[in-house]
């Protein structure tokens, strides 16, 4: 299929009025047209929060990763799109690789072709490419001027691939404690070591794989179910470590309330961190996991019979503080020279009574709802937002309301205020 120029404009502004999540996807639609693709993925360096997206993030046909793009954004020619087999998904496959040097260290789209696809044109690869510069260049503007929906999006992923990237780094730490754990037993031969070690490493990569499809699915669990999952992690960290763990059951009264997925995840990821550090220590012989649950706070606590002598230092960023920042949460350490040191993650529970207020008072919007909110803060009224927006009067006035809601406000005129005070 040709494009003509005014077709290539008006495809162009198209895609650049949509929103910043949907971009992507509507790129993708239009260049389908000229060169048929399965996925479309990009590795963007001037998003650091969220640099990998793909148009099947929803339901993933391919298991492509950023790894598998790096290559071709490094070896890629701005200017020049490059097409051939490359592996991606797993797989040599065939792709059309567009690189754009509109951000100071690239940005590079992918199109994973079907197998036996015939090679795209030069016009084809060409509209594609000026494309992705456009592309490119206005995701960078939104980069460099900080607008305020763009920083409340960036926030919100930047959030949740640090809960993401702490629970994956505490469960990888986890099992290579347990794995040390064996190699340094002297109660285990060779042969013995071996299959104990295979043993764990095998049910710690299932468990990751397992572990994402697992917890999507899962938006609250029992406190008993939550900390039963904690302790079959914990449990082989030091199954063969002259350390004896002590589980301390949910206790307190709310002890069998249900809690939020990401408190759960939270809560069991900074135990893990915390009890990692204990580790680290000499002359630990006695370390104790406990939960104790109050209508308001979960205080999931690890004592250790060490020197006493831990402080916060360890716990830096990346693990506990920003897991806990996240959390709306904070760490208490008691430590007691030559009688060992607690540390409890406490963390606020919502209740409707006393709901946990958010890091970010944007925190909580889709991105739809961002959205409208940045256009009230700019003064439009409702049929202009729905013009710019391209959806009706009454799907604002329904967002409208859902942000007063959400914010806790009673009128546009806060919200708007909330909005520039965020940014």
């Amino acid at each position: 299929m040709e494009l003509t120029a005014t077709g290539a404009l008006l495809a162009a502004h198209d895609i650049i009025r949509q929103p910043l999540g949907a971009i992507l996807p509507r790129l993708s639609e239009v260049l389908d047209e000229l060169i048929p693709h399965q996925v479309a993925a990009e590795l963007s360096t001037h998003c650091a929060h969220s640099p990998f997206k793909r148009t099947d993030a929803d339901a993933p046909v391919l298991p492509l990763t950023a790894a598998e793009l790096a290559p071709l954004l490094a070896e890629g020619v701005p200017g020049r799109p490059w097409q051939g087999r490359a592996v991606v998904g797993g797989a040599a496959r065939e792709v059309v690789a567009v690189r754009s040097d509109a951000t100071a260290r690239g940005s590079v789209l992918v199109l994973v072709r079907e197998e036996g696809a015939a090679p795209a044109g030069e016009p084809e690869l060409a509209v594609a490419q000026l494309l992705w510069d456009l592309v490119t260049s206005h995701f960078d503007r939104f980069a460099r001027e900080a607008l305020p929906g763009a920083l409340a999006r960036s926030r919100a992923a930047a959030d949740t691939r640090a809960r993401v990237t702490a629970e994956l780094s505490t469960v990888h730490a986890a099992a290579l404690s347990g794995v040390l754990g064996v190699l340094r037993s002297r109660s285990l031969d060779d042969t013995a070591a071996r299959a104990t070690a295979t043993e764990l490493a095998v049910s710690a990569l299932i468990e990751l794989r397992a572990s994402s499809d697992r917890d999507r699915s899962i938006a609250e669990e029992p406190a008993f179910e939550a900390f039963a999952r904690l302790a079959d992690g914990l449990r082989p960290m030091l199954r063969h470590s002259p350390v004896r763990l002590e589980l301390g059951a949910p206790e307190g009264p709310d002890a069998t309330r249900g809690l939020p997925g990401d408190v759960a995840h939270g809560a069991r990821a900074i135990v893990r961190a915390l009890l990692l550090v204990m580790l680290e220590q000499e002359s630990v012989t006695r370390v104790h996991v406990g939960w104790r649950l109050t209508e308001h706070e979960l205080r999931a606590s690890v004592r250790d019979d060490g020197p006493g002598l831990l402080d916060a230092c360890p716990l830096g960023a990346g693990s506990v503080t920003d897991r806990l920042e996240v959390l709306g949460g904070h760490l208490e350490l008691d430590a007691v020279p030559g009688w060992g040191t607690t540390m409890t993650a406490v963390v606020p529970l919502a209740t409707p009574e006393a709901p946990v207020a958010a890091m970010d008072p944007l925190s909580g919007l889709g991105e739809r709802e961002v959205e409208v909110l940045t256009h009230l803060a700019l003064g439009h009224r409702n049929r202009q937002i729905a013009q710019e927006l391209h959806i009706s009067e009454s799907t604002v006035k329904f967002h409208v309301a859902n942000i007063l809601n959400k914010l806790g406000v009673g009128s546009r005129g806060e919200a708007a205020a909330l909005f520039h005070k965020a940014a």
